[in-house]
């Protein structure tokens, strides 16, 4: 009998990446494994390495050494239009052609399922209504997108990437430009795609609360490695935020999702500073 967890292939991975920009390395010798049908968050400061491994993750950067598997493949010998029908990518920045419409925009997540024998069909333009709706930017179908908000244009992005219908989504920095409502929206929107639809998803987040919150995986990083990874409940404590982030902080269980909670510690204490002022006033 075949023993399926040895013949099981993660379905994205890198093996010893060294990664950089020009003469720059960000990392040398990294190395992840995306669990399956996870909702695997990378966290860490800035310039740690997080966006320029989900950019080698996506095959938007190629690596110097090493290699990123998609489905047991090194990714960039795979056509383009077999990439994009498995895996979508939301980059930290996008832009969009002068004068197109939202709707327009989002049809665009379609492309890699067309072709010579498929084109244009209902369930295309059911996609993109539903996509539209569940990002909350289907009343704005109609209108231009460089004449919206930072936040709108950003979830007219994300429907896009959710009209592509990929088993992997790449998230970077989703919640860039968001307002507290619409940040807990985009990623209440997140959860539902892991848990409902079986989704397999990856972003960056600044956030680390709403990582543990909402990641079932995390992955943390500094100075271009991987400092720690597993579930949220066991890679944050006091002793790895400290030594990631710089920060002295007290980690409670977060009273809505029982998940952890980083409370930084205060640069005095208000308390212990009004009891000081009294003591010196009944000595004096």
């Amino acid at each position: 009998m075949t023993d399926s967890r040895r013949t099981h292939v993660q379905r994205l991975s890198a093996q010893d990446l060294t990664l950089g920009y020009e003469q720059r390395v960000i990392a040398e010798n990294l190395s992840v494994e995306v669990p399956d049908h996870s909702f695997t968050v990378i966290v860490g400061p800035n310039a740690c390495g997080k966006s320029t491994l989900l950019r080698a993750l996506s095959r938007m950067l190629k690596p110097s050494s090493g290699r990123v598997l998609l489905d047991g493949q090194v990714i960039g010998s795979l056509p383009a239009k077999q990439v994009a029908r498995t895996l979508g990518l939301l980059p930290q920045s996008s832009v969009a052609p002068d004068g197109i419409t939202v709707a327009d925009l989002v049809a665009r997540g379609r492309y890699p399922h067309q072709g010579l024998l498929r084109q244009w069909s209902p369930e295309d333009e059911r996609i993109v209504v539903e996509s539209m709706t569940a990002t909350g930017v289907a009343d704005l179908a109609d209108r231009a997108v460089d004449e919206l908000s930072g936040g709108q244009r950003q979830r007219v992005w994300i429907a896009m990437a959710l009209a592509q219908q990929t088993p992997l989504l790449l998230l970077d920095e989703p919640t860039t430009y968001l307002d507290i409502q619409h940040r807990i929206d985009v990623l209440d929107l997140c959860a539902e795609l892991h848990e409902t639809q079986g989704r397999t998803l990856v972003a960056v987040l600044h956030d680390l609360n709403h990582a543990a919150r909402y990641a079932t995986h995390l992955i943390a990083m500094r100075g271009g490695r991987v400092v720690a990874e597993g579930p949220p409940a066991e890679v944050v404590t006091a002793e790895l935020v400290e030594a990631v982030f710089g920060l002295r902080c007290q980690i409670i269980e977060d009273p809505e999702t029982g998940t952890p909670l980083v409370v930084p510690a205060a640069r005095r204490s208000p308390r212990a500073g009004a009891h000081a002022g009294r003591g010196v006033t009944a000595g004096s």
